[in-house]
């Protein structure tokens, strides 16, 4: 059954650590870990979601890219999961934008990232894919596997002075809009 999960928050021991292997991609606990995790990015306005942020230590996220209240200006795709991913290759360009997360509530931060990535990962049906992601995209693929890598964005920001609470991140952004 599709249900939303718990969002561990940040100092949970499970977001610094290195994830598991999925094993049995076909497994009825994976495919209905794949189906609550793409229902609790929705319902809270996720682009992307890891397995560990919701006590599973698994190599599994999901990328949802969509626009909504927290990311207005986001690209529209279906939800993908992505098994046992990894970053084959990746451009030498690194741009430096915002990031949220689900598990650091109320803080936004501007993170360095590459800017295109070709990747590769196996599909919920266990079908090994291959594809390239640029901008948007690729920033989520990037934020999503660091949280496999027991990494959260605020750990790659370059200088304290790059964090935000989201109170100030909205006041800058409805300036400029």
């Amino acid at each position: 059954m599709t249900q939303i999960l718990e969002i561990a928050q940040r100092h949970q021991p499970i977001l610094s650590q290195i994830a598991r292997p999925v094993g049995d991609i076909k497994e009825d606990s994976v495919q209905t870990l794949i189906d609550s995790l793409i229902f609790t990015a929705e319902q809270a306005n996720g682009v992307g979601i890891a397995a560990p942020q919701v006590y599973q230590s698994q190599r599994l996220f999901i990328v949802a890219s969509r626009p909504n209240l927290r990311y207005p200006q986001a690209p529209l795709m279906e939800p993908i999961a992505m098994i046992n991913p990894r970053i084959l290759a990746h451009s030498t360009e690194m741009v430096k934008d915002w990031e949220g997360c689900l598990s650091v509530a109320d803080v936004r931060g501007l993170v360095p990232r590459y800017q295109a990535i070709a990747v590769e990962y196996y599909d919920r049906w266990g079908q090994l894919q291959k594809q390239e992601f640029t901008d948007f995209v690729a920033r989520i693929f990037q934020h999503e596997l660091d949280h496999l890598n027991g990494l959260l964005f605020v750990d790659r920001v370059e200088s304290p002075d790059d964090l935000y609470t989201e109170a100030a991140y909205q006041a800058i952004h409805s300036l400029a809009d």
